[in-house]
């Protein structure tokens, strides 16, 4: 015979406040513990400087549209073209992080705030 469970378990504790889990039929040595990650840190000084980087270009980018067009009067007008190549090549990396920050802080999935790289290491 086996005595009727009543629904507190010794000592008084109720047992709907008693959280555990069932353990597996193999004991491997390994617990489903160690494999959980961590929630990523957020590299805001890689933010930070993506958005620098994405304003800068964008800023060039524009100006050099500018000059070129010849909306602003220029002396030298060879010089339009390595302004709107600086300004691209400033401009992709901080749209690039941006974006992956972005997507990352919602929540999208393959997104990561790891895929950026964090100057703290």
């Amino acid at each position: 015979m086996t005595p009727a469970l009543s629904s507190s378990v010794g000592g008084g504790i109720s047992s709907n406040k008693v959280k555990y889990s069932r353990l597996a039929n193999s004991d491997e040595g390994y617990i489903d513990l160690q494999f959980k990650r961590s929630p990523p840190k957020v590299p805001y000084k890689a933010i930070a400087l993506a958005t620098f980087l994405f304003l800068v270009g964008s800023l060039l980018i524009i100006i050099g549209s500018l000059l070129l067009t010849g909306y602003i009067h220029v002396e030298n007008p060879d010089r339009t073209i390595p302004v709107l190549i600086i300004g691209v090549l400033v401009f992709l990396p901080g749209f690039y992080h941006l974006r992956i920050a972005f997507y990352a802080s919602k929540g999208y999935r393959g997104y990561s705030y790891d895929d950026i790289p964090d100057f703290d290491d």
